[in-house]
């Protein structure tokens, strides 16, 4: 008869407490990994749209304010007699409008 090569040992309670708790560990992380992706998709989606409204109103207050600002700044052009009145106003003007069109667009094209 041949002899086994194989030496069988036995596990003590440290080694069987290291081996339990880490089979609990793997459970819980593939418990943690099976949760729902789509509810946290939602979930954002809603809270980004909610947000939104208020940031389009941001956007129309900071065109407001550049308004003003670049009203100012083409009246004291203009009283100076500078010659570039033209290309100030336009500048200021076209940045408010951007402001604006942008706000309304995505506002429209999202569907928020």
């Amino acid at each position: 008869m041949k002899m086994c090569k194989w030496k069988f040992r036995r596990i003590n309670r440290k080694q069987l407490f290291s081996v339990g708790a880490a089979l609990v560990l793997v459970s819980l992380h593939l418990a943690a990994m099976a949760q729902d992706g789509n509810a946290g998709i939602n979930a954002a989606n809603q809270k980004v749209r909610s947000y939104f409204d208020s940031g389009t109103q941001l956007m129309y207050a900071v065109g407001a304010l550049l308004g003003l600002i670049g009203a100012v700044k083409v009246y004291q052009k203009w009283n100076a007699g500078d010659q570039d009145t033209g290309k100030v106003a336009a500048a200021w003007f076209g940045s408010c409008v951007f402001l604006v069109v942008v706000a309304t667009v995505i506002k429209s094209f999202f569907g928020v």
